[in-house]
């Protein structure tokens, strides 16, 4: 099931107009980042309840549009008895079309993003090792591998779950 996609400049008139847009990406990715007035439901957090008061229009959104489009059906569903739209390009394109944008740089950047970051400068140690040190130094970037197939199957990550303890990621409350 899709939703029908509007641009950033369609949105904006529809905000002017009484629409709601809703934020579905995760706190962290809000409290860092977002559009002014949009409303946090974190649909990867099924239980909480769309907060849309009376509005007959929603517009949903993610950073690029990807999350959105994949949780349509709840999203149509969620939104019964409103008119519903995707924000087209979500975040990203918003920005691009210049318009505002809140951001916090004391919120720390999204989990997954510094698992991104530190499986990647692993895996490159380990090569670089290998080529000026060891060949040892490839054990490094097979182990960081495994680990990244490991979280993938089982769902859990051990360097997500570690990362998440890091003093950098304490929330800043405003």
């Amino acid at each position: 099931m899709t939703i029908p996609s509007i641009s950033p400049a369609e949105a904006q008139a529809r905000l002017a107009d009484g629409a709601v847009l809703v934020d579905i990406r995760n706190r962290e990715e809000h409290a860092r980042e977002h559009i002014p007035g949009a409303v946090l439901w974190p649909v990867a957090h099924p239980t909480v309840s769309l907060p849309r008061g009376t509005a007959k229009t929603l517009i949903f959104h993610c950073r690029s549009g990807a999350r959105t489009q994949a949780a349509a059906a709840r999203l149509v569903s969620a939104s019964e008895g409103c008119e519903a739209f995707v924000l087209s390009g979500g975040l990203e394109a918003w920005k691009q079309a210049g318009l505002p944008v809140q951001v916090d740089r004391r919120q720390p950047i999204e989990l997954m993003r510094q698992v991104q970051i530190a499986a990647g400068s692993l895996v490159l140690a380990g090569v670089v090792i290998a080529a000026v040190v060891s060949p040892y130094g490839l054990l490094l970037s097979g182990f960081v591998g495994a680990g990244l197939v490991f979280a993938g199957i089982s769902g859990f990550c051990g360097m997500a779950r570690i990362l998440a303890w890091m003093p950098w990621n304490r929330r800043v409350v405003p």
